[in-house]
């Protein structure tokens, strides 16, 4: 975490160009160092003990979810609901709720319209795992979000996480980890395609955490700059295969919707279409696709724990 803290210290003074050039030099060199755990570990697949099946005997769960990082990702979010509405999907949008004014309209359109909404950290800067101190703080300002929005979701920007802290934020479940992601800063996975329970004491609430399993779309097509979507491909149906959970994260920040040039940090809206008609054509009585937060509510109902959840 040292690293990251002088990373995102210096991170106004270097060019975004530079920035992502550098990112994707680093990201070519541990692609060939972590073939045999990225995309796919297979210590990952495995069954938790006691595993019951999936609702209606379907053979894997499915959830879409979106970090909209920026304003410009938040203009797009309108394009990114309808796409997947006319295709007969559902997913949650993670705000940041102190970098850009959040759209109350938006908010209440997706709502309204069968998605959900969550907190993705609150200013988006690197430094709410800076010290306890810092994120306290911050806990008590996330929660005030939460309240208004009535959202039970959080992730954390970057994908920094630490169990023991987010037991401070009032929410059903977290989802700021993953199964294996050599390519983020804060890159330890905790090798399960399954949601699992965190146990909360007499004086802590637990939580459910819903890692993502699939590679995030900026890594694929922004970093790795992947020309197509045979690695979603891959990798969910190696998921359907162990009958775990996808989870997909996608931001609208790097989509582009028009027919155009890409700018430097866009890919085309067509590879998540083509994903999600892939996933109707091949799956599409077979997966259990859910909103997180119903997710969260289901294993809290067939797993339950000693301890506040």
């Amino acid at each position: 975490m040292f690293l990251n803290r002088i990373f995102y210290l210096i991170k106004p003074l270097i060019p975004r160009s530079f920035q992502i050039a550098l990112r994707r030099y680093v990201a070519l060199r541990k692609r060939k160092l972590c073939g045999n755990i990225w995309p796919i570990d297979q210590a990952a697949g495995k069954k938790p003990i006691g595993w019951s099946d999936w609702p209606d005997n379907k053979r894997f769960a499915l959830i879409l979810t979106h970090d909209v990082d920026t304003a410009a990702g938040q203009e797009r979010c309108h394009r990114l609901a309808d796409l997947e509405k006319n295709l007969g999907f559902r997913s949650s949008f993670n705000f940041v709720p102190e970098r850009y004014t959040v759209s109350a309209e938006l908010r209440h359109y997706l709502s309204n319209s069968g998605f959900e909404v969550g907190v993705h950290g609150l200013l988006h800067d690197g430094r709410l795992y800076q010290s306890r101190k810092l994120f306290l703080k911050r806990a008590t300002r996330i929660n005030q979000y939460l309240a208004e929005w009535e959202a039970v979701g959080f992730r954390s920007p970057a994908m920094h996480h630490n169990p023991d802290w987010i037991h401070d934020l009032n929410i059903e479940y977290d989802a700021s980890t993953f199964d294996t992601d050599p390519f983020e800063p804060q890159s330890d996975g905790v090798q399960t395609t399954f949601p699992f329970l965190v146990q909360g004491s007499a004086v802590q609430k637990g939580y459910v955490e819903l890692p993502y399993t699939l590679p995030q779309d900026f890594t694929l097509f922004v970093l790795l700059r992947e020309k197509n979507i045979g690695i979603w491909k891959k990798k969910l149906d190696w998921i359907a295969e162990c009958g775990g959970m996808a989870l997909l994260n996608i931001h609208p920040d790097y989509m582009n919707f028009n027919c155009g040039n890409h700018g430097r940090e866009e890919y085309s809206y067509k590879f998540y279409e083509e994903f999600l008609t892939y996933i109707k054509s091949e799956y599409d009585k077979q997966c259990w696709h859910v909103l997180p937060r119903e997710m969260s509510r289901f294993l809290v109902k067939i797993r339950p724990q000693r301890g506040r959840l």
